[in-house]
């Protein structure tokens, strides 16, 4: 079953490099001083493609020590949609299939979550450090009653340098999500920026601490 896995993690990480290079179509929809985040329809599935695109004051390095999914990392306790992180496979050094869980959201109109997906980390050429996540079925996480299943379609981080400025870190990210359960939309629609600008701004204070 590993094969699969592999190429809908590279396939994954592809589609994420294409989103970066394809600057048309995006609506904003939010700005902080932290991120920009925009919007387009995705292809992927009836919601929104939505991208953040900020820069964070610490090293790519840093940057990507406390975002990178990997069981035990510093994701889970600066992230607040990040509840526990866990990896179910390693299918090879650099991908695994990995369950999220989320907490309640959205004065808990949003009940707890769970995603299983195909995770992929890999280093470009041009220094930059990414992230790529798609949703995937694995026999050892069938869902669970006290969980919605939600799916997660190409999605990830990409941590950029900026040229001649060492501490600091361009980072574009990328979200689409299907939450499933019965939502209405406009719930969906208000929480994605709101929760994209607050990962960015908990993000920023967490490059902080680690560098102090």
């Amino acid at each position: 079953p590993a094969m699969p896995g592999l190429q809908r993690a590279e396939e994954a990480a592809e589609q994420l490099r294409r989103y970066r290079r394809d600057p048309g179509g995006w609506s904003g929809c939010r700005s902080t001083g932290e991120v920009a985040v925009s919007w387009r329809p995705s292809q992927e599935f009836g919601g929104k493609l939505y991208r953040g695109d900020g820069i964070l004051p610490g090293s790519p390095s840093d940057v990507w020590e406390c975002i990178k999914p990997v069981a035990g990392g510093l994701r889970t306790k600066w992230d607040q949609n990040v509840k526990d992180f866990e990896v179910i496979e390693a299918l090879s050094a650099s991908v695994s299939v990995c369950r999220t869980t989320t907490p309640s959201a959205f004065m808990r109109i949003i009940s707890p979550r769970e995603f299983v997906d195909v995770v992929v980390m890999k280093q470009d050429e041009d220094g930059t450090m990414l992230s790529a996540a798609t949703n995937v079925e694995h026999p050892l996480c069938p869902p669970r009653s006290d969980f919605v299943r939600g799916f997660n379609y190409p999605c990830g981080c990409l941590c950029i340098p900026v040229p001649g400025e060492p501490d600091k870190t361009q980072l574009l990210t990328f979200f689409q999500t299907d939450l499933g359960g019965y939502l209405p939309q406009t719930v969906v629609d208000s929480f994605f920026p709101s929760s994209i600008s607050g990962f960015y701004s908990n993000l920023t204070k967490a490059v902080k601490a680690l560098k102090a």
